[in-house]
């Protein structure tokens, strides 16, 4: 049943592009801050036109907003990508960020990482993306809800949902080990109702709506650790 689903949905799934425009660009006034954002489809921007209205660059507008900082942004990742063939981009890059968002996981579900490697590739990638970029804050987004992608029939959603909240476990665990004051390590979840507006129209990635609320929620949590560290 399950085996018979999931090549059903690889069938009937539509396949669409990765957002076009600029992989780089700039926003705001004041002091920069450099952003990049490294991962899989949707660090790419699967489901949205552009990149502006993608993950990196409505994240971009946001924080530039909410900081009062002009914000460089900066894309690295690649669709279908998985923990290990990102932390692959990161190494060969010479791109320099002050902050790293990482959007992880949906592959390696699909692929079924067993949870020793995904750690071990995520801490490489964490420590690829502070020494090479010389970024001082990471931020690990949710591994991506499974359970409440309307792509996926049930019962495969149920089983793929579990294995992507043990995956998101495991981010969470590791974030918080690897955080320390002077190279902060986070890891942001948000509750998600999975309204079908959120998604693209292949039901698996966000639409430009779905972009806009995640990069809302991103850049409000950030700032206000921002502003929280700000005065300490």
């Amino acid at each position: 049943m399950l085996l018979w689903q999931a090549q059903h949905v690889r069938r009937t799934t539509p396949r669409l592009p990765v957002a076009g425009g600029a992989l780089a660009g700039e926003i705001g006034t004041g002091a920069r801050l450099r952003l990049l954002v490294v991962g899989e489809s949707t660090a790419v921007g699967v489901g949205a036109a552009h990149h502006g209205e993608a993950l990196a660059g409505e994240l971009a507008g946001r924080i530039a907003a909410k900081i009062g900082r002009r914000v460089a942004w900066r894309v690295l990742g690649e669709n279908g990508a998985t923990a290990r063939r990102t932390l692959r981009l990161v190494e060969a890059t010479h791109a320099e960020a002050d902050l790293a968002v990482v959007a992880l996981g949906v592959n390696d579900v699909l692929e079924q990482t067993r949870l020793a490697r995904w750690r071990r590739d995520v801490a490489a990638l964490v420590a690829a993306l502070q020494e090479r970029t010389g970024a001082r804050d990471v931020i690990l987004l949710e591994v991506p809800p499974l359970a409440k992608f309307p792509a996926l029939p049930r019962p495969l959603r149920d089983v793929l949902g579990a294995d992507s909240r043990r995956l998101d476990a495991a981010l969470a665990r590791l974030a918080a080990r690897l955080d320390a004051p002077d190279r902060r390590v986070r890891h942001y979840r948000f509750a998600f109702d999975g309204a079908r507006e959120f998604f693209a129209r292949d039901g698996f990635h966000p639409s430009a709506l779905g972009y806009a609320r995640w990069a809302e929620l991103i850049a409000s949590r950030f700032a206000q650790e921002s502003a929280g560290e700000s005065t300490d």
